[in-house]
């Protein structure tokens, strides 16, 4: 693969958090007056910056949605932010890209802080350069911007020489908005129709196909 720096999504990219994600916003939902939301219906929040979903979703408004992130980051800090796992094939991955030489870094719209320790709870730090999200009172939230801060950070000139990974639309826009190249995943939680739409270089379906693309 040509690429020397590979930037991955977290949440339904690396693992599914989709058990933590989704009881936090239904916490965080019950405790600002909205009750009876099924886990199945919350799994529109993995991937979006949470204050974007929460004000598109719910109607909430610069004010209402303070005291709802103040809720689910109260939920996922104890319990939620363990509900995860990490995908097959994903530890295996990585371990031959580090041996490969390339550089790794987790690009999140998650908040840093939590990002990281997630990564650290399942043993994957040593496999990256860096772990980078957004801010926890809300800025560099965009992924665009999240990868731009990356690319400033590691003093990267090349944009050939990076990919972004992720399994939303947003990642591949991100991307495009740093002249970056895409692979779009489909076994997280964007469709593989959403996925089409944002135009990725590439799409893989499988964390085997992605495994046969990155190590080539």
């Amino acid at each position: 693969m040509k690429y020397k720096y590979i930037f991955f999504d977290l949440d339904g990219t690396l693992t599914d958090p989709k058990v933590g994600i989704t009881k936090s916003v239904q916490y965080a939902l019950e405790k600002t007056g909205i009750e009876g939301v099924a886990l199945s219906e919350l799994k529109k929040f993995i991937g979006p910056p949470l204050k974007e979903s929460f004000m598109e979703f719910y109607y909430y408004d610069e004010q209402t949605v303070i005291p709802a992130i103040k809720y689910y980051r109260e939920y996922f800090q104890e319990q939620g932010i363990f509900e995860n796992k990490v995908y097959q094939g994903i530890p295996g991955l990585l371990d031959e890209l580090t041996k490969k030489g390339i550089i790794n870094v987790v690009a999140t719209s998650k908040p840093t802080i939590f990002a990281d320790r997630i990564v650290e709870h399942f043993g994957l730090k040593k496999y990256f350069h860096s772990i980078v999200g957004s801010n926890l009172d809300g800025t560099r939230s965009s992924k665009a911007e999240i990868i731009s801060y990356i690319i400033t950070k590691l003093n990267i000139n090349t944009m050939e020489n990076i990919v972004m990974i992720g399994d939303r639309k947003y990642d591949v826009i991100g991307a495009q908005h740093n002249n970056i190249d895409s692979i779009g995943v489909s076994y997280g939680y964007g469709t593989i129709e959403e996925l089409r739409s944002a135009d990725p270089t590439f799409i893989v379906n499988s964390i085997s196909e992605l495994h046969k693309l990155c190590i080539k």
